[in-house]
């Protein structure tokens, strides 16, 4: 009888433990499965995300050349409108450079007064030595 009752005993508890064991293999197949899963779209993420920084390292290296291009075109572009701004913002004159350019220029006009009176004066002459002579030239 008292095997009878340890075999029962036995019987029960290897029923238990098999059933635990069932129970542990089921469990652990499932976090095996779901790991795999897990792995997976992790491997799939990290393929992603390598690529799209491979991809923004790209774009990033394009927009740092065309910055850099848009720099000097813009270091070009305001040199050039230094220059221009010199050229078409008037610079107050000096006053003796005014008075010598005024001196100048004055001098320059009695210079052409004077000759414009002698050819003036040139050919009134002649006109009257024609004028003179003008009764022949009437006849």
């Amino acid at each position: 009888q008292i095997l009878q009752v340890v075999e029962a005993d036995f019987a029960k508890n290897l029923a238990k433990i098999e059933t635990e064991e069932s129970d542990a293999q089921a469990e652990y197949e499932k976090v095996t499965q779901e790991n795999k899963v897990t792995k997976a779209a992790n491997t799939r993420e990290v393929e992603y995300k390598t690529k799209e920084a491979t991809s923004l390292d790209k774009t990033v290296a394009e927009l740092r050349s065309d910055r850099e291009s848009v720099n000097v075109e813009l270091s070009a572009v305001l040199e050039y409108f230094e220059k221009i701004k010199e050229r078409c913002i008037a610079k107050p004159e000096k006053y003796e450079d005014r008075k010598a350019r005024r001196e100048a220029e004055m001098n320059g006009l009695k210079e052409a007064l004077k000759v414009l009176e002698e050819e003036t004066a040139g050919s009134f002459m002649q006109r009257q030595r024609h004028s003179l002579r003008g009764g022949a030239m009437q006849a």
